[in-house]
């Protein structure tokens, strides 16, 4: 096979390309939209590399690349990222290329070569933190003292967001039907990668949910709305960023320190294992398909080592 070199340039769409034909657009449309963020901010980083900031994921012709450029990416990955986030990164570098391929944009032979690249190797610390209990309660009394509308809604969110462990693309897209006011059963229907699970709140949060519900109605529709000026519940989902928009209000009226959305995750699986509750338990509550991934969601710490321990004897001194 004949290498075939490419100039930066040369990897610049010279004409736009129907984003039904385009690599990068058919690989992020089959997203969800929180991973579609994620992705395509990666894709970007990816393409002003490769053209040193002249294009980014949709003014890049992914079909041109080829393993050069790819091996290239790898290592400038590898140098500026810690290992997860440069595996994230090229995990979508290959599935736009597997599109540039399904649409027959490049060479089988091109295409092998392409995405022939090894994982990165090696630890990244671990990223966000617990939330202590305090704090939890700290931001529900801040909802709790706002009469208006906003207040409880917000209240029902965040008693979600710690109960449950889910994530707030999930959290949004929750509907009223989904939530059984009896068990405290949430139907989490549009789950990463589309999968389909049930989780249950704690008594503290069905009350939450509850209370807002007496103010929003049952009426069929999404469960946590957007509320405009003047107290007018609007019937749409809220998106993923007026969660984050949310969470910073609220924590800065509660007076704790920054968080993400995602620490109530961390936060709520931490804690589970903590109280004993057993890793394939927690795996599917937080609906990850490999028990692994909700270890390295695991926050306690040296205390849960050390706690370990102690349930250890060595009859030394018998």
């Amino acid at each position: 096979m004949t290498e075939q070199r490419t100039t930066q340039s040369e990897l610049v769409l010279t004409t736009p390309t129907p984003l039904t034909a385009h690599p990068a657009a058919v690989y992020l449309a089959s997203l969800t939209s929180g991973s579609r963020r994620t992705m395509g901010k990666a894709l970007n980083v990816i393409a002003r590399i490769l053209t040193n900031g002249q294009c980014d994921a949709l003014s890049l012709d992914w079909s041109k690349l080829r393993y050069q450029h790819t091996a290239a990416i790898r290592a400038v990955l590898m140098e500026q990222y810690a290992p997860a986030t440069a595996n994230r990164m090229l995990c979508a570098l290959r599935r736009t290329l597997k599109e540039a391929r399904r649409l027959r944009l490049i060479s089988a032979d091109d295409y092998d070569a392409a995405v022939d690249l090894k994982s990165v190797r090696g630890d990244s610390p671990l990223r966000g933190r617990v939330l202590k209990q305090s704090e939890i309660a700290a931001l529900l009394k801040i909802c709790k003292n706002d009469p208006s509308l906003i207040g409880a809604r917000d209240a029902a969110l965040i008693a979600i967001l710690a109960g449950s462990g889910i994530r707030r693309s999930e959290a949004v897209a929750l509907e009223v039907a989904d939530f059984d006011s009896e068990t405290g059963a949430l139907q989490v229907r549009k789950g990463k990668g589309r999968k389909f699970r049930i989780v249950y709140l704690p008594p503290g949060a069905i009350a939450a949910v509850k209370a807002w519900l007496e103010v929003r109605g049952n009426s069929p529709g999404v469960l946590l709305n957007p509320i405009r000026r003047g107290g007018h519940i609007e019937a749409k989902s809220m998106t993923d960023q007026a969660v984050m928009v949310i969470l910073r209000k609220r924590g800065g009226q509660a007076g704790i320190a920054t968080f993400s959305p995602h620490d109530f995750r961390r936060t709520f699986i931490s804690n589970l294992l903590e109280a004993g509750a057993d890793v394939l338990t927690v795996s599917r509550l937080a609906g990850h398909s490999n028990p692994a991934t909700s270890l390295k969601y695991d926050l306690r710490g040296e205390n849960a080592k050390r706690k370990a321990i102690q349930l250890l004897h060595v009859p030394y001194e018998e």
